[in-house]
C-alpha cells in the first residue's frame, strides 16, 4: 500500500470520504469487465460492500469497525433490500491504492 502525503490524502478523503460511485475493473479469461459500484475511502484504501460470491470478488475482508463507517456512508440506499449482513456471503471489499494520478484544481498529484 502507498501512503500519500498530507495533501493528498486530504483530497481524496474530501472527495471520496463519503458514498462515492467508482469504475471498478476486473479481468476473466483475458476480458476485461467494468462495473460501477459504491465506494467509501479511508486510509490509501477503496471499500465496497458485495457479495462474495459475486464475479468482481478477488479478495475477501472481514471487518466489522469498517463495516460500520460504510453502513453509516451509505446509510441513504444500504437497506433497500440489494445488502443481507446476516448472509456469510455479504462481504467487504478492500482496494488498495498502489499507483495512480490524482488531479485536484488542475494540480496533478502522482503516486
Amino acid at each position: 500500500m502507498i501512503k500519500l502525503n498530507q495533501e493528498m490524502e486530504q483530497i481524496m478523503t474530501e472527495r471520496f470520504g463519503k458514498d462515492t460511485i467508482l469504475a471498478l475493473a476486473t479481468v476473466e479469461n483475458g476480458i476485461p469487465c467494468v462495473r460501477n459500484v459504491d465506494a467509501y475511502y479511508e486510509d490509501g484504501a477503496f471499500y465496497i460492500i458485495t457479495y462474495a460470491l459475486s464475479n468482481k470478488m478477488r479478495q475477501i475482508a472481514d471487518n466489522q469497525a469498517i463495516a460500520d463507517k460504510l453502513k453509516r456512508a451509505f446509510a441513504a440506499w444500504i437497506d433497500n433490500g440489494h445488502n443481507n449482513f446476516e448472509d456469510e456471503n455479504t462481504i467487504i471489499l478492500r482496494v488498495e491504492l498502489t499507483d495512480g494520478l490524482l488531479f485536484s484544481q488542475g494540480t496533478g498529484y502522482s503516486f
